[in-house]
């Protein structure tokens, strides 16, 4: 076979159905992601695989031994079942094939060993794989049985494959296309391999003592003993950690050589008269992280600062002490929200807290402490649109709020000093970017993006390490302690029914009440700007999803009745989610007000309702310990207590269960992101995977490799340090600036 390089396609070393698998299937388009494409665990040939461990809706391949092989007549129609029970050598699990009774006898005797892989299902309370793809270990010589190979002559190889390595490794599959057929393929691929040039530096490689690249492909795909393994396993996870901070080393010098205009802080202007006019003192946290925005909004490089802190740590007023500041020196700020219900929501803040410091007065004019607060969404009338595009250009307006409205071409801005974006991780990259091109004259705004979702350390110093980090890590006083409690219908039904009450109870002495569900009903999925954020390889649920229509219904008429309830999903038109946020904070005496708002999490971020004390999280398992966290936030803002009921039909015991456990043994947003982070990877953390292709972090895990990514950043960093475009270093300038082009490397945008 003719040599390949990493850069070939993966036609190169495999049939035309298996690469066309590879590709739909696993997103791989050339050689160097098929052998980046790692096994996920190995095999010992001589040790069967834990069957007690398989979970109904995973995808296997296992290792195990025919105990039985029997064919069974249909009763409901014609043809044959052939039943075949595998074993552990203490579980079993039933291998089922329809109307191929000649395979007891060719294939399954007694005693015989193979791999097999399919999903994981029940039936009849017996779990079984149908029709799983099968590799057999007869007593003399090897048979593959793989219908749907385009290769026929290479059946036996495929097979010999298999089972030729000390160690056989098993890799992430999809149903057509078994682990054993992407071993043979990466097999093919590592005989044909040409020279592998290497993008770690060699100075660097010898000092780390590092295998080459060639070396550690090959111990990771055909490892000779566990040791190897790991090895090959170091130079890679570095190689990953590496790869990355290189591009944030690089961006962070980018930023150097870029000019913004400076926006120093005005005695007696805007900041000053809104300080005097604060109701409460600043907590210490937000001096402190206010002094680090003010010093780089005065300097004459863009800010790029990433503003993180938990919910209710007044991240806001922090955001609207830094655009006042801007707005003294003339200029602009924009903030950018993902959702109407969130911009809605900042802008009534923002109004509330200015007073009549929102309601006149021309940009920078003299001795006027006042501006226009103009805001933008998808969803205005025209005219409003027009005298709203007006203010912004004019520079009338100070400070702007808006949707995705804000990115659009026709927005012009008189002078844009500052963008401010929230819940940045619910925007795609170019909607990222698109404002942080808008300064004037070439200028550069400042950036400041922020998250109410914590993030650790490592991963801040891994995804989002061209950003200076800043976190407010304070309360302010006067927040109401939340206690959170599972609810488990199932096993406990009276619960359900005093939680109704409690509810019920809440309202009656004047305080509101979330009830939050994960579809919006009508067979309508909380899709698009109502995000649901299941766990992977959770087993489907056995009755539909809560969904607000129904539950509200249900609330109205039973529950609740009598009480006046409301609900909200991001559906709705604009005014009518406005006018259900309205009617939810009027005092409980109005006639239009609201007791109780069943909506889906487009309540997740920003709503700020003081008298809301209680939430309801109905099938709570089908969303993430971040998100559970984030809505969790949305009560006892006002100063009382709070009370928050994940309810779920999860059995004890289960992963799903484990997770609403941990939600509700601490309010700590830190701790819950380290818990979610190891259980779910960065990507789905963070909005990593938004673009719906994998992430570039195939085995480094930050939160366990924090060492390693240490290691890895003072490495780059000393490298663009002394090489910024990487001249000398052409290999690894080839392999960064693909990955910082591929789509899998998105997040690391930041604009």
């Amino acid at each position: 076979m003719a040599r390949v390089s990493l850069s070939a396609p993966v036609s190169a070393v495999a049939g035309g159905k298996t690469a066309k698998a590879l590709r739909d299937g696993l997103g791989i388009q050339t050689v160097d992601d098929l052998l980046r494409h790692y096994p996920r665990r190995y095999i010992d040939p001589g040790e069967l695989t834990d069957l007690d461990a398989l979970e109904v809706g995973e995808h296997v391949t296992v290792l195990a031994e025919v105990v039985s092989a029997s064919n069974r007549r249909m009763q409901q129609r014609k043809g044959t079942v052939t039943e075949v029970v595998v074993s552990d050598g203490r579980g079993r699990i039933s291998l089922v094939f329809f109307n191929q009774p000649w395979r007891v006898e060719r294939e399954f005797r007694v005693g015989r060993r193979g791999l097999f892989a399919g999903t994981v299902s029940a039936y009849g309370g017996t779990r079984q794989l149908a029709h799983p793809r099968h590799v057999m270990i007869p007593d003399s010589g090897l048979h593959l049985v793989d219908d749907g190979d385009d290769r026929e002559s290479e059946r036996d190889s495929e097979a010999e494959a298999a089972f030729s390595d000390l160690l056989i490794p098993i890799y992430p599959a999809t149903a057509g296309l078994p682990s054993w057929r992407i071993q043979q393929t990466v097999r093919l691929a590592l005989d044909s391999l040409a020279d592998v040039e290497d993008p770690l530096p060699p100075d660097l490689r010898l000092e780390k003592g590092f295998l080459g690249l060639a070396d550690a492909l090959r111990g990771i795909h055909r490892p000779p003993d566990p040791d190897a393994i790991e090895a090959a396993r170091r130079r890679l996870r570095f190689e990953e950690a590496f790869d990355l901070q290189v591009i944030l080393a690089q961006r962070r010098h980018e930023r150097l050589e870029q000019s913004a205009t400076p926006r120093p802080p005005v005695d007696g202007g805007l900041l000053s008269a809104f300080d005097e006019r604060m109701p409460y003192a600043l907590t210490g946290a937000q001096v402190r992280v206010g002094a680090e925005i003010s010093h780089d909004l005065a300097g004459e490089h863009p800010m790029q600062r990433l503003l993180q802190g938990d919910v209710g740590s007044g991240k806001t007023l922090v955001a609207l002490r830094a655009m006042l500041q801007v707005v003294d020196a003339g200029a602009q700020a924009a903030l950018l929200a993902p959702t109407e219900v969130l911009a809605q929501q900042h802008l009534r803040t923002i109004r509330s807290l200015l007073g009549p410091l929102a309601e006149a007065g021309l940009l920078g004019e003299a001795g006027q402490a006042a501006t226009r607060v103009a805001y933008l969404s998808g969803s205005q009338s025209a005219r409003q649109r027009r005298e709203e595009l007006s203010a912004i250009a004019s520079g009338e307006a100070g400070i702007v709020v808006g949707t995705h409205a804000l990115l659009e071409d026709t927005v012009e801005f008189a002078d844009l000093g500052l963008v401010v974006v929230d819940e940045q991780h619910r925007f795609g990259v170019e909607q990222r970017a698109a404002l942080a091109t808008r300064g004037a004259q070439g200028a550069r705004p400042h950036v400041l993006v922020m998250t109410a979702t914590p993030i650790p350390r490592t991963v801040a110093m891994t995804v989002f390490g061209d950003l200076d980090v800043s976190v407010i890590d304070e309360y302010p006083p006067g927040r109401g302690r939340i206690a959170t409690h599972v609810v488990a219908p199932r096993e406990q039904p009276a619960h359900l029914v005093r939680a109704w009450t409690r509810v019920r109870e809440e309202v009656e002495a004047g305080r509101r009440v979330f009830v939050v569900c994960p579809r919006i009903g009508d067979d309508v999925a909380a899709a698009s700007t109502d995000e649901i954020d299941p766990d992977p390889g959770e087993s489907p649920q056995d009755s539909p999803l809560s969904s607000v229509v129904d539950v509200a219904r249900s609330l109205d008429e039973r529950w609740l009745a009598g009480l006046r309830i409301g609900i909200l999903h991001g559906r709705m038109p604009a005014e009518d989610k406005d006018d259900a946020m309205r009617r939810f904070t009027l005092p409980p005496d109005h006639a239009d007000a609201i007791d109780v708002l069943v909506a889906t999490t487009v309540i997740e971020v920003g709503v700020d309702v003081p008298e809301a004390s209680t939430m309801v999280i109905l099938d709570a398992d089908r969303f993430g310990i971040s998100q559970l966290h984030q809505l969790r936030g949305r009560i006892a803002r006002g100063g009382g207590d709070g009370l928050c009921l994940l309810v779920s039909a999860a059995e004890a015991g289960s992963p799903a269960r484990e997770r609403l456990s941990a939600v509700a043994s601490t309010t700590d947003g830190f701790a819950l992101a380290r818990v979610d982070l190891e259980a779910r990877r960065e990507g789905d953390i963070l909005g990593v995977a938004q673009s719906g292709r994998r992430s570039s972090l195939r085995l480094l895990e930050v939160i366990r490799d924090e060492a390693l990514v240490d290691e890895a950043r003072h490495a780059a960093q000393a490298i663009v340090s002394a090489d910024p475009g990487l001249a000398r270093h052409p290999v690894l300038r080839e392999r960064v600036r693909a990955l910082a082009a591929d789509d899998r490397a998105d997040f690391l945008e930041k604009g």
